[in-house]
């Protein structure tokens, strides 16, 4: 099979596809891979490496996408990658399609095979291809949350982990799968105060047996929910409902009863976002203030370390894009359930239920869509 990667386009997003190292080991497996020219230059992952490794360093996107059998991304593609796009070509990255109505319709249109990162699941309920990206956005979380909290940026101007004689900050993390523990870890690292809300029981018995007393654990329910925002310094929103739009779980009125400037990270925002005032903002600019509140909402936050984000992320995919490669879409999605769950548009047909229900497609069965 001829594998595509293209450089990623989105703002300040230096993120790429493979690694030399994973370009190595599908091209070992007997296939190609076409690289865009200085897709990865700017974290050190030279054309040279990916020539070394056996790739072929292609000048234009428009090339690599006229082209390959299957495209190889990190983030959603733009509404000009969306149409390029050629009919049974194989697209493999992120999507989150549930609150993006636009790049949906542009990859209905398409009739590629869109197979999404965030929804291939794995034995233990959970979703290793997300998972990397997770760990990575819940641990900055922390470290833009204290940024953000600086005066200078208009925030209260607390330290997170306080000093002898003065309480830390009050973090609040809402949602306890990947993106909440990596950031009740680091907050707690750090020194501040912090409870992590969630609606699974055996999840927070699980928290309080990894952190003991110095993680403040609380079931999440409108009343400790609220009562918790209010007294924070620093929220993270870190909700998941797989494939869907994340609920609104802050609203505007909330804000106007919490500490003025106060800083809410929202790590949801790939998917809509879980405070009622977000909006997706970029690197370049990832701050603004709502109700006397700074809101942090970057939809590509593991872009900000995009060397380790690169790393991590093909250690996941890797071993998906050579079953892909080495089966074709059909056979590999056929043997693999998880890999299945994974599809979210095929052939012009929406395949994944809660993208269907949030943007009123019919949906269609995977398993009847490649049948």
């Amino acid at each position: 099979m001829l594998i595509g990667v293209p450089k990623e386009i989105k703002n300040h997003e230096y993120r790429i596809g493979m690694t030399p190292a994973g370009v190595r080991e599908v091209i070992e497996a007997g296939h190609q891979v076409m690289m865009q020219k200085d897709g990865g230059t700017a974290i050190g992952l030279t054309d040279e490496m990916y020539v070394a490794a056996g790739a072929t360093i292609i000048d234009t996107a428009e090339e690599i996408f006229a082209k390959a059998d299957m495209i190889v991304k990190v983030k959603e593609p733009q509404p000009n990658e969306c149409k390029m796009l050629r009919s049974g070509q194989i697209l493999f990255t992120y999507l989150h399609l549930a609150p993006d109505p636009e790049q949906t319709k542009l990859l209905v249109e398409s009739d590629s095979v869109a197979i999404a990162y965030e929804t291939v699941t794995d034995n233990n309920r959970g979703l290793p291809l997300l998972a990397p990206m997770s760990e990575v956005a819940g641990r900055m979380a922390i470290q833009a949350g204290a940024h953000a909290l600086e005066k200078a940026q208009g925030g209260l101007g607390t330290l997170l982990g306080g000093v002898p004689g003065v309480a830390p900050a009050k973090v609040v993390v809402i949602g306890g799968g990947v993106v909440g523990v990596n950031a009740a870890r680091i907050a707690l690292g750090m020194g501040a105060d912090v409870t992590i809300l969630d609606r699974s029981l055996t999840r927070l018995k699980e928290l309080d047996s990894l952190h003991g007393p110095a993680l403040k654990t609380l079931y999440s329910n409108t009343e400790s929910l609220e009562s918790e925002v209010l007294a924070a310094d620093l929220v993270v929103g870190a909700v998941l409902i797989p494939g869907a739009a994340a609920p609104k779980l802050v609203t505007r009125e909330n804000l106007k009863s919490m500490k003025n400037g106060a800083v809410l990270v929202d790590v949801a925002i790939d998917q809509g976002g879980c405070f009622e005032t977000s909006r997706a903002t970029t690197h370049q600019d990832p701050i603004y203030n709502e109700e006397g509140i700074v809101h942090y909402c970057v939809a590509n936050m593991p872009g900000g370390v995009a060397r380790t984000s690169t790393f991590a992320l093909t250690n996941a995919t890797l071993p998906f894009i050579l079953n892909l490669a080495n089966k074709g879409y059909k056979q590999a999605l056929a043997d693999d359930k998880h890999l299945l769950n994974g599809l979210n548009v095929h052939r012009g047909d929406i395949t994944f239920e809660a993208v269907a229900n949030n943007l009123g497609y019919a949906y269609v069965a995977p398993s009847d869509a490649i049948a």
